[in-house]
């Protein structure tokens, strides 16, 4: 739980930031386009709506120069950044009147009202996301405490626990009676079979195969909707599935199998990894406009919002399917390189839960004339020395591009034609990174003797 004191300031932190947002009649929101993104661009745009500010809310694949040019081309009064900003002082600077909630590490001076967990001394990549921060100060504009289950979202969206100041709002969402936690199977609200088919966690040697799955429930001997399940067969259930784990090779990925259930008793989507499925597929198949309708609870696009969930799902299991058989490997990392595919950061963290938890996993996506990166590592590599934001921003650097994020998770846009010659020093900042953690842990071994 984060300390009193620590609350005190991000309250008071959140609470300038919403009264430089209350002073302005229309606001132009720019989000990033994943789970947390929308979350925090839902949660703001029904604060916003509550308090009549007008606004034009856009989401973004990523925030680089382009993002600001679109911004100085339109007529804004104040604009608010979520989910960026804080990684990119330089480019977030040339925004005028830019408010930004965000939660990757600040790596520059900013003038600008700006959230952000880190400058209170609470860590963005792990207690606090962006919908988390920008709850926090949808919670100073007006009651809004009914939207702390999509801030809950985001944070499972981002493979956030429910720690720190994400505990925090756990907490006051289960008094509110906006979220019931129960244990249970983490997975959405359908069938085995559909859980089998079209998810990717767990992912599985039989994810997709329809056949295999046929054959995988047959054995099983149990039917029905994942909710339905008596405690005996889901005991049975999520045995068959460990052992699968366990053959696989996916040990770290078992803890995450069962646990806390969170329902969201406000949402129209009351199942969170339902809700998480549909507000990634939503920001990844450029259908944000429905992403923004689910969070602020249009019931009446739940099966276009269904459907382009399951179809996105099923493409990523194809390009998943496809990736396993391509995978190369340097000394330090693993990596892929694909052609326009889909839902490369999902790609990244898949292959890292499941197949690969050993070395950090780099996908690498040519898309038109740019390269997008995305990089997914481990809390027990981050322990042992890796900072992945900080090797995807010097690696960009060298290239050309431009990169940042978490340590765990992070990401860049590198030029066509310079992906191996990225690849080679990432391999290099991330040896640096491992062996200057291990020699110091060594020095302080040697110094306690």
């Amino acid at each position: 739980m984060v300390g009193s004191e620590r609350l005190t300031e991000l309250e008071a932190l959140s609470k300038k930031v919403a009264d430089a947002i209350s002073e302005h009649g229309f606001i132009r929101l720019i989000s990033h386009n994943d789970a947390d993104g929308l979350s925090a661009a839902g949660i703001m745009c029904n604060a916003l709506n509550r308090q009549q500010i007008l606004f034009h809310a856009t989401i973004v694949s990523q925030f680089d120069l382009s993002t600001v040019e679109m911004i100085e081309k339109t007529s804004q009064e104040a604009v608010i950044l979520c989910d960026m900003g804080s990684g990119q002082a330089e480019l977030a600077s040339k925004i005028r009147n830019a408010i930004i909630i965000d939660h990757h590490k600040p790596t520059g001076k900013l003038e600008q009202v700006h959230f952000n967990p880190h400058l209170v001394g609470i860590d963005g990549s792990s207690e606090m996301c962006a919908s988390c921060g920008a709850y926090m100060v949808a919670r100073q504009m007006g009651d809004n405490t009914d939207l702390a289950g999509l801030a809950i979202a985001g944070a499972m969206g981002d493979k956030q626990p429910m720690e720190g100041a994400n505990r925090f709002i756990l907490d006051e969402a289960v008094q509110k009676k906006v979220v019931t936690v129960r244990k249970g199977l983490k997975a959405g609200d359908g069938t085995i079979e559909e859980l089998l088919e079209y998810g990717t966690d767990p992912y599985l040697d039989i994810t997709g195969d329809r056949e295999k799955i046929r054959s995988f429930v047959d054995a099983l001997d149990i039917k029905g909707r994942i909710k339905d399940l008596t405690e005996e067969q889901l005991i049975r259930l999520t045995s068959v599935l460990v052992l699968k784990l366990a053959k696989q090779g996916s040990i770290s990925a078992i803890n995450s199998l069962i646990g806390d259930i969170y329902t969201l008793n406000r949402e129209v989507v009351s199942n969170i990894f339902d809700l998480i499925n549909i507000l990634n597929a939503c920001g990844k198949e450029d259908k944000h406009g429905l992403g923004i309708a689910v969070c602020m609870r249009d019931a009446s696009v739940l099966d276009e919002a269904q459907a382009t969930a399951r179809e996105h799902q099923r493409t990523l299991i194809n390009v998943l399917k496809k990736a396993e058989k391509e995978v190369k490997s340097k000394p330090n990392i693993r990596f892929l390189i694909l052609d326009d595919a889909s839902g490369t950061g999902i790609v990244a963290g898949t292959m890292t839960r499941y197949l690969y938890p050993d070395k950090p996993f780099i996908t690498l996506n040519e898309v038109e004339d740019k390269i997008k990166v995305s990089a997914r590592g481990t809390r027990k590599l981050v322990t042992a020395g890796l900072d992945l934001a900080a090797a995807m921003r010097e690696a960009s650097a060298q290239v050309g591009g431009s990169g940042g994020g978490h340590d765990i998770a992070s990401g860049a846009t590198i030029p066509r034609g310079t992906a191996m010659k990225f690849i080679d020093l990432v391999d290099s900042i991330v040896e640096k990174q491992l062996r200057g953690k291990h020699d110091e842990d060594k020095r302080e071994a040697d110094l306690q003797k």
